[in-house]
């Protein structure tokens, strides 16, 4: 068991560079991480988050990022070791104050073990969160033969093979995730970006959103919880003067929502918002992607998302704003 080194990330350019998602694919870093947290006497329980999913997703660059942010992190443990890590943060005079694990099938015969040591986690009032990190199979594919190392599952199939057998391993985890982030057509950077806005800050909030618009003919997100389709107001694209810009024009807003129906659809929208982001506080859900969609992902998709998300922020919520396909046609 090895913790991260630290990396500095300022000398890397902006360019989308896919071997630096490096989980199951290139050498791993090992190191020593001095554990950050308060140095207070209180011997209070640590804060756990549980980074796993795909093999190639991202999961070193997710658990780099909580490590600059103070996380006390420790790379691919065994399941049935979680509580016992826990429980030596606890004695350690707040020392330890958040730990952060990297879960993955390089531990395959531990792997088995997680659900028990959810329970035994659950059972000692632990606050604990599973971070998922998922990516379309045609990305992890690339990302494997870009680095010309074998699918930790593969054995003596192809990638493929390993990537449809470490789906099925990890499908319950998943389903169980409190955040699910899709690498697919994320760069180291913004997948950093997406951990800073989720970890970064002092205090957590109640609740977290992300609002991500999005263009059906490009697939659906797959990260999303909520999926709105306005395919149901009249395209922009078709009006001659309007298919160059995008929902972030004023013009393409304003013919958007001077629509019938448009004006009503978010003030109901956002009332029915209202009561879900209620239940999800009860249930300890932290975290929320609402995915904008319409044909293109141009305008009528990226104009609801912005207004969708003041109004989400206007009510307390964090909220996040992305446009996944603007610009792609």
């Amino acid at each position: 068991m090895t913790t991260h080194d630290r990396h500095d990330e300022h000398d890397r350019n902006d360019q989308h560079n896919e071997n630096e998602y490096e989980d199951g694919a290139p050498d791993m870093d090992t190191g020593t991480t001095e554990p950050a947290g308060d140095t207070s006497a209180d011997a209070a329980t640590p804060e756990l988050v549980i980074i796993s999913g795909m093999s190639g997703a991202g999961r070193s660059t997710a658990a780099k990022c909580l490590e600059d942010l103070g996380w006390f992190v420790v790379d691919n443990l065994p399941p049935a070791l979680i509580p016992t890590m826990v429980e030596l943060g606890a004695r350690s005079q707040g020392n330890v104050a958040r730990i952060a694990v990297v879960v993955d099938v390089r531990g395959r015969q531990f792997f088995d073990n997680l659900r028990d040591s959810l329970a035994d986690l659950d059972a000692k009032q632990v606050t604990r969160r599973i971070v998922f990190l998922e990516s379309s199979d045609d990305a992890l594919v690339r990302r494997f033969e870009s680095v010309r190392r074998p699918h930790p599952l593969q054995g003596d199939g192809r990638i493929v093979d390993g990537i449809a057998a470490e789906r099925d391993l990890l499908r319950e985890l998943r389903g169980d995730a409190d955040l699910v982030i899709d690498t697919s057509s994320l760069n180291v950077h913004e997948l950093r970006a997406k951990m800073d806005a989720q970890f970064a800050g002092d205090e957590e909030p109640e609740l977290r959103a992300t609002v991500m618009s999005f263009g059906f003919k490009y697939g659906l997100p797959v990260d999303a919880d909520l999926v709105v389709d306005m395919r149901f107001l009249p395209n922009p694209h078709w009006v001659p003067e309007l298919r160059p810009f995008t929902g972030l024009n004023e013009e393409v807003a304003n013919y958007v929502y001077n629509q019938p129906g448009a004006k009503e659809f978010l003030d109901r929208y956002t009332e029915l918002l209202q009561l879900i982001a209620a239940g999800y506080r009860r249930e300890g859900k932290r975290y929320v992607t609402i995915a904008v969609g319409c044909t293109g992902g141009k305008h009528r998709s990226v104009a609801t998302a912005e207004k969708l998300a003041a109004r989400i922020a206007a009510e307390g919520v964090e909220t996040v704003v992305v446009h996944r396909d603007m610009g792609r046609e």
